[in-house]
């Protein structure tokens, strides 16, 4: 049997500090949900925390739910545990809070990817310029619609 002791410590001590929901996959994963509202405190909180690498940002559409999911994968060098971080957010208003003061220049290109092919803004962050599809005409490119 795995010793998930580690990640069991991590996932309860964030439930202290959030309301979350989640699990524990397996060993060093960890993947919680949360509302957007909760994004930004969060993410400084699990950096403090160690989680000093946001590996990627991305997003899936569920045009059917009207609904987007942000997700982030954090992942902390000493701890060697990677969570996964997903939040939703309405397609018609998708706009999240940017965590581009927490991860600088690693952040930006991740959002600024996702302001291009799903239509997400990012607060907070001052250039969403185009990255790949400088012409393009109609809904983001990766929406399902």
């Amino acid at each position: 049997m795995e010793d998930l002791s580690s990640e069991k410590k991590i996932f309860e001590r964030t439930k202290e500090h959030f309301e979350v929901t989640g699990s524990i996959a397996r060993k060093r994963r960890i993947i919680l949900s949360i509302e957007k509202s909760l994004l930004r405190s969060m993410t400084e909180w699990l950096n403090e925390q160690g989680f000093l690498h946001l590996s990627a940002i991305s997003a899936t559409d569920w045009p059917e739910k009207n609904r987007l999911e942000v997700t982030y994968h954090l992942w902390s060098y000493e701890q060697k545990i990677l969570i996964t971080l997903k939040s939703t957010i309405p397609r018609d208003q998708a706009m999240i809070d940017s965590v581009v003061p927490i991860w600088g220049a690693n952040a930006q290109v991740h959002e600024r990817e996702l302001h291009e092919l799903f239509g997400i803004t990012f607060k907070g962050n001052d250039d969403l310029s185009a990255l790949f599809v400088e012409d393009w005409e109609g809904p983001p490119a990766f929406r399902k619609d």
